[in-house]
């Protein structure tokens, strides 16, 4: 399976909780069909922190991060991180994942398009659009 989107936390917990579209639903069976999740380091931290989750919710996290591929923080990442927070007054986390996206050429998947659509060289698709 290749990789070709990253997964905001934001799309992880709405997957888990199965609370997508219609639309968003289908979006995200046919990337599945080609393509194994791909999560940044930041996601698998506030997946984990996650206030509201109990026992069995974070069984459930940690096994969709261990079929996931996780983007640690590489130096490249890390650079790419200042340089998205200086010029687009981002979130820590936010800059994170749109570094990790950009740096490893994938398509950021967010319902938080917003924050994101600021960034030109940042392919962002909101599956919720839909």
């Amino acid at each position: 399976m290749g990789l070709n989107y990253l997964w905001d936390t934001n799309t992880v917990i709405y997957f888990l909780q199965r609370q997508f579209t219609p639309g968003a639903e289908k979006f995200i069976d046919n990337i599945l069909l080609t393509s194994q999740p791909a999560i940044s380091a930041i996601t698998e931290i506030e997946l984990l922190c996650w206030r509201t989750a109990n026992d069995n919710d974070l069984l459930v996290i940690r096994n969709f991060i261990k079929d996931a591929y996780v983007y640690e923080l590489e130096q490249d990442i890390k650079d790419k991180t200042a340089a998205l927070r200086k010029h687009h007054n981002l979130k820590l986390p936010d800059a994170v994942i749109a570094a990790t996206a950009i740096v490893n050429k994938l398509t950021l998947i967010t319902r938080n398009s917003k924050d994101f659509n600021k960034i030109p060289e940042l392919e962002v698709s909101n599956p919720f659009s839909l």
